[in-house]
């Protein structure tokens, strides 16, 4: 597994542990899913106006979101010929918020957000209620691996 980090902000600084971290996150949803992991992730770091100007173009949606998911494959097939999983970009800015709005880590939080791409990247949705409760669960999962439990 190789995650391709990319850091486009300069808001928060972002320490080793937790690139360490969001690593370990990468690696073990795939394990957990049954998912080579030959697979390469990109994370894109940016800040609020980032992601809103990439919120607007690819989902038309005007305003600051805390994570985009691009997945590259299809049925755990790569689109390409390079073993490309997708992009994964996150607001580092948001992130720090909702840590304080949900009164946990901002480790933890991003942690989850790295998780929860990860399965859209792996073709999870939470468009109804049955498939909200199977892709949160496998996220807990996950969370508890990497031992970032609810706090």
């Amino acid at each position: 597994m190789n995650l391709v980090i990319d850091h486009r902000q300069e808001m928060i600084k972002i320490s080793d542990s937790l690139i360490e971290l969001l690593t370990k996150a990468v690696e073990v949803s795939l394990e957990y899913e049954g998912w080579d992991p030959d697979f390469e992730v990109s994370l894109s770091l940016v800040d609020n106006t980032e992601i809103q100007e990439l919120n607007k173009t690819y989902r038309g949606k005007d305003y600051a979101t805390d994570v985009l998911s691009f997945p590259l494959v299809d049925d755990e097939f790569p689109i390409g010929e390079e073993k490309l999983l997708g992009d994964i970009v996150i607001s580092v800015e948001k992130a720090l918020q909702q840590s304080e709005e949900y009164g946990h880590s901002f480790e933890r939080e991003m942690a989850f957000l790295v998780v929860h791409s990860m399965f859209h990247l792996m073709g999870y949705d939470h468009g109804d209620d049955e498939s909200e409760k199977e892709m949160r669960s496998k996220e807990e999962a996950v969370l508890i691996k990497i031992g970032q439990v609810r706090e």
